[in-house]
């Protein structure tokens, strides 16, 4: 039997005021130690998704759970829920209104009630977390948007949440810094943080997750993502093309060079080794 969800929507149905319902019916499941990833078409309900889990928005019907408990949306609940779980918006100038980083970083931690020592002690590990430790007393408006997206982060990563959920990280940033990023996001997940990515980026998506949730107009599509993302049917539904990964491994298996057993590569390094004679590194 597969563990329970640490925070999973049952049964959730949510539509804005005056518009049909975004989404209907809905069972998600956050699994914790899992790198999920979440695609879709725009106007999938990602976003709508991502802020019924972090408890920004209520279902009007269904409910969210936390280790299997009902979320309540009062006071108490939603701290509870948000020492659980953490949202970063896609534009980091949507969530940053502080004078410095430090001053950013510190505001959800003060407003937990926590004392100023403490305090420190989860600035000053979100800032190491996040590289930007040399950036504390920076003013926010001078930062580069690199610089904010990894402030805006860090304020999340003091909360010390068991789920942080991200929405569109990479988007804006070079090559460089996504890789930068992805790193970080690699070194609190092996400190026990649950990350969730939604993202357009299908070949990031498969190089990186362990589970890919793809949003179809019949309902979300959850597996691990090496075979949910070879899934032309599925990825035609999310208006997504195949990663081209998966593209690489359906052509190595067409020409004999990789067994239906085989993980098919999910980078550039992973082709390379198979290239090399090496065996690609198998998706967790």
């Amino acid at each position: 039997m597969s563990e329970p969800a640490l925070v999973a929507l049952r049964g959730a149905t949510f539509g804005y005021e005056d518009g049909p319902a975004v989404l209907s019916g809905l069972d998600f499941d956050i699994r914790e130690g899992r790198a999920l990833a979440l695609l879709g078409r725009n106007g999938s309900g990602k976003t709508t998704l991502m802020r019924l889990l972090s408890g920004g928005l209520k279902p009007d019907e269904g409910r969210l759970t936390v280790d299997g408990e009902p979320v309540t949306y009062d006071r108490k609940g939603l701290t509870r829920l948000r020492t659980t779980v953490q949202l970063v918006v896609q534009d980091p100038d949507d969530q940053l209104f502080a004078a410095s980083v430090e001053q950013d970083v510190s505001f959800g931690p003060l407003n937990l009630g926590l004392d100023h020592a403490q305090v420190r002690v989860r600035v000053a590990e979100a800032l190491s977390a996040l590289d930007i430790t040399a950036l504390a007393d920076r003013p926010t408006h001078l930062l580069s948007y690199g610089q904010r997206k990894r402030t805006a982060i860090a304020g999340a990563v003091a909360m010390r949440p068991r789920v942080l959920i991200l929405d569109e990280p990479t988007a804006g940033l070079d090559p460089d810094g996504q890789e930068r990023l992805l790193t970080t996001l690699d070194g609190l997940r092996a400190g026990g943080t649950t990350v969730v990515m939604a993202t357009h980026d299908v070949d990031l998506a498969l190089a990186w997750a362990d589970d890919a949730a793809l949003l179809t107009p019949s309902g979300v599509r959850t597996g691990p993502a090496a075979t949910v993302l070879a899934r032309t049917d599925l990825l035609r539904a999310a208006g997504l093309r195949l990663p081209w990964g998966a593209a690489a491994a359906q052509l190595l298996r067409a020409q004999g060079l990789l067994t239906e057993t085989q993980p098919g590569p999910r980078t550039p390094a992973e082709l390379a080794a198979l290239a090399a004679g090496r065996p690609a590194a198998s998706g967790a």
